[in-house]
């Protein structure tokens, strides 16, 4: 709330950078890695189902919320606006903190998924937290970087992705192919989450996203400027990879690390993966600019998204095969 405040108050530059930490050090407890601690306790079968409802909430909250957002500034005012949107925010986390999120399976006498007995301990669940770095576990170090590189790819291409369509589809049509992207994202969440069985090798259901939205990438490169069937197929089947970009490593990790291990495993993961991504804005800008690519056309852009796809997947195959236990249990 201070955060939103200080983008509407901010008279000067420095200030907005003020305002942008203290933005982002809200974001750490509202994001990913939040969303799972809440959900993690309360559910094992069904994580993936329960995990994909929760990240598309988010999703449909910026496709919702947005435009109500433009709306109350129009009707108020920047300040006004932000000053409203922020103690909003407040009373509706406050109520749901006290009312909710404060309670476990255990403080209510319930298991998770509602079931009698929690999910049968196996060698990968159970145990205290890791006494060695995880940054020495191949499960771990497979899985940060696949979610990093996925990540930058993705955000990277997607930060570009509108000026790039503009002068193809115009204004109106690209804000209705980025809304279907975001709609394709909400679709591939919850197909992951739904159909999947609990038992399915995660690595190989990320692989299989990030493989789709690599054929996303080079569909862009087939359409060549034209607005034609293959860039809007394009743009559904990058679509269907974004949410799972975030939602499948904690599902990952969940069954390859003991529980509390996955407690460590999933913020650190998440905060590596945030420090990756931020840049890559910035990198697909220098690259569009730098590179000739406004010249020769996006076609380096999309190349290089795929490519750094192909990177995450091969980096969640090698991190197969490594025994699911605990790491101090090895």
């Amino acid at each position: 709330a201070i955060g939103i405040a200080g983008w509407a108050l901010a008279a000067e530059p420095w200030q907005l950078f003020v305002a942008a930490l203290a933005s982002g050090s809200g974001w750490v407890t509202m994001g990913a890695a939040a969303v799972n601690a809440l959900i993690a306790p309360w559910f094992n079968l069904r994580r993936p189902a329960a995990l994909g409802m929760a990240y598309n909430g988010a999703s449909l909250g910026g496709v919702i919320f947005s435009p109500l957002w433009i709306a109350l500034i129009a009707g108020i005012g920047f300040v006004p606006a932000s000053l409203a949107i922020g103690g909003a925010m407040l009373a509706v986390v406050g109520v749901l903190s006290v009312l909710v999120f404060r309670h476990t399976p255990e403080s209510l006498g319930q298991a998770p998924d509602g079931a009698e007995a929690a999910l049968p301990r196996s060698p990968g669940q159970g145990g205290s937290p890791a006494r060695r770095p995880f940054f020495r576990d191949r499960r771990f170090l497979t899985l940060a970087a696949g979610m990093v590189l996925g990540l930058f790819a993705q955000i990277g291409l997607l930060a570009h992705l509108f000026s790039l369509l503009v002068p193809v589809l115009g204004e109106g049509l690209t804000g209705f192919a980025m809304g279907g992207a975001t709609l394709a994202a909400i679709l591939g969440r919850s197909l992951v989450g739904w159909v999947v069985p609990a038992s399915a090798d995660r690595r190989l259901v990320a692989c299989a996203s990030y493989g789709v939205q690599v054929i996303g990438s080079l569909l862009f490169i087939l359409a060549a400027g034209d607005g034609g069937p293959w860039l809007f197929l394009g743009i559904a089947l990058f679509g269907l990879g974004i949410g799972n970009a975030t939602s499948l490593p904690p599902l990952i990790a969940q069954q390859e690390f003991c529980p509390p291990a996955t407690a460590r495993v999933v913020p650190l993961i998440v905060a590596i993966g945030q420090a990756g991504y931020a840049f890559a804005p910035a990198a697909f800008g220098l690259l569009r600019t730098g590179g000739g690519a406004d010249a020769a056309g996006p076609t380096l852009l999309f190349v290089c998204a795929a490519a750094i796809q192909v990177a995450a997947i091969g980096c969640l195959l090698a991190g197969r095969g490594v025994n699911p236990s605990c790491p101090d249990q090895r």
